[in-house]
């Protein structure tokens, strides 16, 4: 048979990601001893790629006699297309010392995508250097590669260069430049090209929005979003959606975060993994677990993202039986975790004190998968030991991990000495994390309160001054509270709210009848140096309150009250909203930067360790 017909049954099997077939053509291409063909090599070789079929592809490869430029480029593709781009970089340096081939433009192409998956600007910076020299440094193709490599990078101005010298333009240069601005948060620039663009399709609009959402603008990214849709564009793609989701969860707006899901639902994008898997996460951010579990069940694919999802969003509830018996039947299924699987279980671990559990799954992390501890695992099994009281081990942990704690690690450990009441360690933790000159505020509060619960006066005295004297400066405390369509912000202490009468009138009740149960204000959570009656008012006018105090107004009778904050719930907060949740006899849901927390019958799901 002509050879001509063995390309042809060769892209047939490419087209329809024929295994069997393609396997059957090779092994009679080896008994008729054609291989040597290096045409009939090449598509093999490509075909593989497209059936993933990695292993296959890399035994061609290397038993090849022969290979050239498109042997090359098609092998580095195929790397690129199962997310190896690692394998990518390290393979090509033997594509001239091996068979002394330079690069040609779609081996450059392939070189470029490689370096802007991995995020790799040093090597890309050089791939683009030998672009420049080589016979192909005019190369459109290339220099689009390049534009969205320098923006994955977070290098628009540098991406802009490249894009400005491309002679014809096509939609991945124009995608990929308003992506790299918007993903800066440079709006105005992103917007101004955006207008610029010759087609403003789907994929522009998904460009523009998930950059958007990435640099933290997600209303503006909501707005464009309804705005594309009143324009009539049709989503062709349901990546756009998965950013919208992935908003709503970083806003933690889970009314809005239903309604894309029912447009999901509408558009048939419900069977999508990826989709689902950023309903999960979302439903679990907005703390609606009930919601995530059944997304989660619904699904009839899963990989690590929607295993890890569930899981992560369990164990950041406080549910973490739920999370580590998920864990169990995520290995029964044959499913390998992740690194952010093992953050989530130790995490999990550390809210009920399992701590041999915890110590077994850092284990098998290392030695079963083969996974290198971030400093997050080291945090998070410092935070299990120090809530179980295992201080010494926690100590000899930070001492020995190779990397250098931060602030907040240091502070947890901090906070688990005076928890239990280790004076000793807790005075030598204090100087330590003092002579670090912290950052956040919520440290001067607990090195002072450290010192002074050992009668250390002149230190803890010294620690509130050094607030101001090293210009540390809080960011003002916001809360907001959504239900409905409604939604509304409160500042610490704001008191032109058209309801502040309302508000000020519940609060003051629920003050009454907190007194009456024994709640006395703990004023060393305020750094200001005025009277006591001065520092309950303030107090009294923490952002999360009046989000309470309004919620109760405007909800709907016992349904959950759920609170966002920007800066982490105060101790004295803390007690009172669990005072009030039994009160009330409401359930309150507080994500604050540091967790969640669930109040319930005057207890938090934190188990008031956070």
């Amino acid at each position: 048979m002509p050879i001509l017909h063995y390309l042809h049954q060769l892209q047939n099997c490419a087209k329809h990601r024929s295994i069997v077939s393609t396997k059957q053509l090779h092994a009679h291409f080896i008994r008729l001893g054609v291989t040597q063909f290096l045409a009939l090599s090449n598509t093999l070789l490509n075909v593989y790629g497209k059936c993933s079929l990695l292993q296959d592809a890399l035994q061609l490869f290397d038993e090849m006699p022969q290979r050239d430029h498109v042997s090359w480029a098609t092998f580095l593709t195929t790397q690129n297309q199962a997310n190896l781009p690692d394998k990518t970089l390290s393979m090509f340096p033997a594509m001239f010392s091996l068979d002394r081939l330079l690069p040609d433009d779609f081996v450059f192409a392939s070189l470029v995508k490689a370096c802007g998956s991995l995020g790799a600007i040093k090597q890309g910076k050089q791939v683009h250097g030998n672009f420049l020299v080589s016979p192909y440094f005019d190369d459109d193709v290339v220099k689009s590669s390049l534009v969205d490599m320098y923006a994955k990078c977070g290098l628009p101005d540098d991406s802009r260069l490249v894009f400005d010298s491309i002679k014809l333009k096509n939609m991945a240069s124009w995608t990929a430049i308003i992506y790299g601005y918007a993903r800066k948060g440079r709006k105005e620039e992103a917007l101004e090209l955006f207008l610029r663009v010759p087609l403003k399709n789907l994929f522009a609009w998904t460009a523009l929005i998930s950059g958007l959402i990435q640099s933290a603008n997600g209303v503006d990214a909501f707005g464009l979003f309804v705005k594309m849709r009143r324009q009539g564009i049709s989503i062709i793609d349901p990546l756009v959606l998965s950013s919208i989701v992935g908003a709503s969860a970083n806003l933690a707006m889970l009314e809005l975060g239903k309604q894309v899901h029912g447009l999901v639902i509408q558009l048939g994008y419900e069977s999508c993994m990826f989709i689902s898997n950023a309903l999960v996460d979302m439903y679990a951010k907005c703390s609606d677990m009930s919601a995530a579990r059944d997304v989660f069940s619904r699904m009839s694919r899963r990989d690590v993202v929607s295993w890890t999802s569930i899981i992560v969003g369990a164990a950041q509830h406080g549910q973490a039986e739920e999370a580590l018996s998920l864990y169990d039947n995520m290995i029964l299924n044959g499913v390998k975790p992740n690194e952010v699987t093992f953050v989530g279980l130790i995490y999990a671990c550390s809210h009920v004190g399992l701590v041999n559990r915890g110590r077994e799954l850092f284990k098998s992390m290392v030695e079963d998968y083969g996974i290198h501890p971030s400093l997050q695992h080291y945090t998070c099994l410092l935070d299990l030991l120090g809530r179980s009281g295992h201080l010494e081990e926690a100590e000899s942990v930070i001492n020995l991990m190779p990397f250098k704690p931060d602030e907040p690690t240091w502070a947890a450990l901090l906070s688990a000495c005076k928890q239990y009441r280790n004076a000793k360690m807790a005075i030598k933790l204090a100087d330590h994390l003092f002579s670090l000159k912290p950052e956040e505020p919520s440290t001067y509060i607990l090195l002072s309160n450290t010192y002074a619960s050992s009668g250390l006066w002149e230190h803890a005295s010294k620690a509130r001054q050094l607030l101001e004297s090293l210009e540390v400066r809080k960011e003002p405390g916001y809360s907001y509270i959504y239900f409905g369509k409604e939604s509304q912000m409160f500042y610490a202490g704001e008191t032109s709210h058209p309801m502040k009468d309302k508000i000020f009138g519940l609060l003051n009740e629920l003050d009454v009848e907190m007194r009456r149960r024994g709640y006395v204000p703990d004023t060393s959570y305020i750094l200001h140096n005025t009277d006591h009656q001065e520092k309950e008012r303030q107090l009294f006018w923490h952002s999360e309150r009046l989000a309470i105090a309004y919620g109760l107004l405007k909800s709907v009778p016992g349904t959950v009250i759920r609170i966002v904050k920007n800066l982490r719930v105060c101790g004295d907060c803390h007690t009172v909203l669990k005072l009030i949740s039994d009160i009330v006899q409401r359930e309150i849901v507080v994500r604050d930067a540091k967790r969640y927390h669930h109040f319930k019958g005057g207890k938090c799901s934190c188990n008031d360790f956070w």
